[in-house]
């Protein structure tokens, strides 16, 4: 008898750590004997996301143009693809910005696909993102908070991220937090970037009851308002330097720089500000999850060659034309003298209104036996 599909979905705000803490958990999912794939998530094309994970050969597909609870049968076809492939866990990453997933996502799993095994339904959550939660001077919309507390609430199990920046005074008083605010939920604290606590994770949930113990009552205008105070923006790019060897990091971290003064100077909340440049033999990734924090650089071989590709994914608190037209001017400003810029591909965008595929009232106990996720 074939094995039940294993599926892990992992929630959190915009900036939470999910794609590192997502290739740190495929490796080690891998370890342990399981064929892994990966979905990703959001609400237009050209992911950084996609093609970091990507990168060390495992199978990743893409669910775009909405989230996963408005593309339900989107998601299935993902997950569909990357079992036919051979995967044996599949682990799915939602967009940041979205909620309600316990009613959306897990119960019509749980009720409708016998051949699949949820595991408990994780999010992570970012030492600044859960202080902002509980600070009402936070720059951050009520609403995109009232949305990142949500995720907390329906949450299987809290993930505290990055807590090897964290000092143990620090630490404590998160963990008081959470206990304070979401006292029946087990927490995790975890460290993408040393692997602190992520095999005690999976440990968990790999063992643990389907996921989706609890339902919320949302209020969706607030919900809607929440997401819709958030510019997206998603670009790809042809850059060509005249240049025998290109400073392509200086550029990139210039650019970054660039557009966390730009943000700062409008008091508009990052949700995340990601890029991927890549040349024939190299690549470099760019992250920045708030209008304080460093810009996070991480460079992978060679970035000699005189063209590369890059791809830009901003999430900001301001209307997606003010967005696009101040990444319009960083780029100007970050290339100048430097190289040609060409724009492959760009989309910019306000969320729509939330529309689930399905929204469940009640918590599904077991799987039913109803239609098989694997078939044709």
């Amino acid at each position: 008898m074939t094995p039940p599909l294993r599926l892990l979905l992992v929630g959190g705000f915009l900036g939470a750590g999910k794609t590192t803490l997502l290739a740190a958990a495929t490796r080690r999912l891998a370890a342990r004997g399981f064929t892994v794939g990966l979905v990703t998530n959001d609400q237009a094309a050209d992911l950084v996301d996609t093609a970091l994970l990507s990168r060390d050969g495992t199978p990743v597909e893409e669910v775009t143009g909405s989230c996963f609870c408005c593309n339900y049968d989107g998601l299935l076809d993902a997950v569909r693809s990357l079992a036919d492939r051979g995967a044996t866990a599949v682990v799915a990453e939602p967009v940041g910005s979205c909620t309600d997933l316990s009613a959306t996502i897990l119960q019509p799993t749980k009720d409708r696909h016998a051949d699949v095994r949820l595991a408990p339904f994780s999010v992570l959550v970012e030492p600044d993102r859960l202080d902002e939660i509980e600070n009402d001077r936070s720059v951050l919309h009520v609403n995109a908070r009232y949305i990142a507390d949500l995720q907390l609430q329906e949450a299987d199990r809290i993930l505290l991220t990055k807590v090897d920046a964290l000092t143990p005074a620090k630490r404590t008083a998160l963990r008081d937090t959470l206990a304070r605010r979401y006292p029946k939920i087990p927490v995790h604290e975890v460290s993408a970037a040393t692997g602190e606590g992520l095999e005690a994770w999976l440990d968990d949930v790999l063992a643990g009851a389907p996921g989706g113990a609890r339902l919320l009552d949302v209020n969706y205008d607030r919900y809607a308002e929440g997401e819709a105070v958030l510019g997206w923006f998603n670009a790809s790019y042809r850059l060509t330097s005249p240049d025998a060897r290109p400073d392509w990091a200086a550029c990139s971290s210039a650019l970054m720089h660039d557009l966390q003064e730009a943000f700062r100077s409008e008091s508009a909340a990052v949700g995340h500000l990601k890029l991927l440049l890549t040349t024939a033999e190299g690549s470099l990734a760019a992250n920045l999850t708030s209008l304080s924090g460093a810009v996070q650089l991480r460079r992978d071989g060679a970035l000699d060659a005189r063209t590369a590709t890059l791809v830009v994914n901003a999430r900001v608190q301001m209307s997606p034309e003010r967005l696009s037209a101040l990444v319009a001017s960083g780029m100007a400003r970050a290339h100048a003298g430097h190289c040609e810029v060409a724009v492959s591909t760009q989309h910019s965008l306000s969320p729509g209104r939330p529309n689930p595929t399905h929204r469940y009232d009640r918590v599904v106990a077991v799987p039913t036996g109803a239609p098989a996720l694997l078939s044709a």
